[in-house]
């Protein structure tokens, strides 16, 4: 499994907008083949820093919605209420049984 972060910082003004892309396309990211997963997180100290929490399948089924219709439609939307570049990353989880016992 993939677990996507995508931090975003938006104009004050255009959190509104934001919000009501995502109210309209969250169901629809839920739905597309390999996520498993999506929330939306706001900074506790920053109330125009929002982060996507998802998670994949796998890189392929990420890139697969990264090629998608749906996403070529949220993303231009969302990017041009930015204020700062956006922060994306992926990790994996580590399970606690898999780390060495002096690190458990």
């Amino acid at each position: 499994m993939l677990i996507r972060i995508v931090r975003m910082t938006f104009a004050p003004e255009r959190v509104p907008e934001f919000l009501e892309i995502f109210r309209q396309t969250e169901h629809q990211i839920r739905q597309m083949p390999g996520c498993r997963f999506l929330e939306l997180w706001q900074d506790a100290e920053l109330p125009y820093v929002y982060c996507t929490h998802s998670h994949w399948d796998s890189v392929d089924v990420l890139n697969a919605y990264r090629r998608s219709e749906l996403f070529g439609q949220v993303w231009p939307a969302t990017k041009k209420l930015f204020s700062a570049p956006p922060a994306a990353f992926s990790v994996h989880r580590v399970e606690a049984a898999t780390l060495p016992a002096d690190l458990a």
